[in-house]
Formats: structure tokens, sequence, C-alpha cells
């Protein structure tokens, strides 16, 4: 599928995957890097290492007391609207605000979070395929459905067939949403988790709030099938 040109104020589904389908968080710490990753490289400015590090002991500080990323220096390249890290893969919904921004910011995303993965196992070569797939998002009907899809996501951990054969355990599926760290989906439904990361005020008035999110999401849950499929999309 032919990648849409990136548009400024433009609003784009991208999906990140590691080469050879490899999986890219292998455990906690990997997770957390992978979070505070999302934060670190939507910057345009460089940081150094010593920089870096000390973004990172505050980063952690501010997780902690729920702060957000209004507490740092940034001169942000996308606004990071939704994410999900799965085992070997990303789901992000990014509105692009400066140019070339959502190429520079994967770039950064895909470089630095490598070369922590590298140093750790001890391996070397590229971690995530060459090219990130990108959907553009035109309707709001389209972003409540990817909203949908990428929070759901992680379902195929529990259920690796639901979206072919739907939710055998429902009841199942909706509390391992809610204890899902990795993604944005508690903070949609008031739940602090990693608020710094995200931009959420636009979505959720476009949605109609916490509780239509969470709705949504039990619906997907409710329902056989997806909603919405990352090749199709707009088609309808």
């Amino acid at each position: 599928m032919k990648r849409p040109k990136l548009v400024d104020g433009e609003i784009y589904h991208i999906v990140l995957r590691g080469v050879e389908q490899r999986q890219i968080f292998l455990d906690e710490a990997d997770h957390y890097r992978g979070i505070f990753s999302l934060f670190e490289f939507n910057n345009a400015k460089p940081v150094s290492i010593k920089d870096r590090r000390k973004e990172r002991f505050r980063f952690k500080k501010q997780m902690a007391r729920g702060l957000t990323s209004g507490n740092f220096e940034r001169t942000l390249l996308v606004e990071v609207l939704v994410f999900v890290l799965m085992p070997n893969h990303i789901h992000l919904l990014l509105r692009q605000i400066k140019p070339k921004g959502i190429s520079l910011f994967i770039q950064k995303l895909g470089t630095g979070y490598a070369s922590y993965f590298n140093r750790k196992y001890k391996r070397s070569g590229h971690l995530f395929q060459g090219r990130f797939h990108a959907v553009h998002i035109k309707t709001d009907k389209q972003l409540e459905r990817v909203l949908t899809y990428i929070h759901t996501n992680p379902l195929a951990i529990i259920e690796p067939k639901w979206k072919e054969k739907g939710i055998r355990n429902r009841a199942r599926a909706k509390h391992f949403l809610k204890n899902y760290r990795w993604s944005s989906y508690l903070d949609y439904i008031g739940k602090k988790n990693f608020p710094s990361v995200s931009e959420r005020k636009f979505l959720l008035k476009t949605i109609g709030g916490e509780k239509r999110c969470r709705d949504l999401i039990n619906q997907q849950i409710d329902y056989k099938g997806s909603f919405y499929d990352p090749e199709k999309i707009g088609l309808e």
C-alpha cells in the first residue's frame, strides 16, 4: 500500500514493526524504555547522552506524580494522539506539527530504541523494518475507529484470533485492557498512567469524552469482528 504524503496538521495511523516480526519488548524494562522513547524522541532539538539521562530521571519522577508534559522543554515534532506497544510492533496515531515531523520522529524513535535494545541484548543490526506503514485519517468516524482499533490491539496477546472469531471471555478481555499499561487507553478513560506521552483533549472532544471511549472499547469486545481495517479504511 503506497504511503500517503505526510502533511502538517493532518493525522496518520502509523505502524512500526520489528524486523522479521521479532519481538522488540521482552521485559518490563523494555516497555518502560519504549514509553520513555515515545516521549523523549518527540523533540526537534538534539539531546546529549548526559541530558537524556537527566530527562529520563525527571520523566520517572514526573510520571510518579502524574504531571504532564508541560513540565518539560521540548520542541514537538508531532502530537501523539494514541499509542500502544505490542510485543513485536508499535501502533501510533500522530498529528504532524512540524515539516517532516512524523518521519523525523519515527527515525529518532527507531534508532534510539534500537540502540538501547542492541546494547542490552548484545545484538547488532536493524531492529525495525525499513519503512513504517502510514494511513491518512480524514474523518471523525475514522478517528473513532482507529482509536478503538489501536486500544483493543493488546487483546491479541490473550486471544490471538479474536478479530476473526470474536472474544470468548468478554469479562476477561475488558479486565485485561483495564490493566494493560503499555498504551494510552488508561489515560483516555481517566486513569493516570503515562499522561505526558499523549495529547488527548482533541480526540476526547471528538468522540464525546472518557465514557464514550470506554463504551467504544466495550462495544468492540462485544462485537464479532473488527470495526477497523487499516488497509481498507476510508473505502466504505
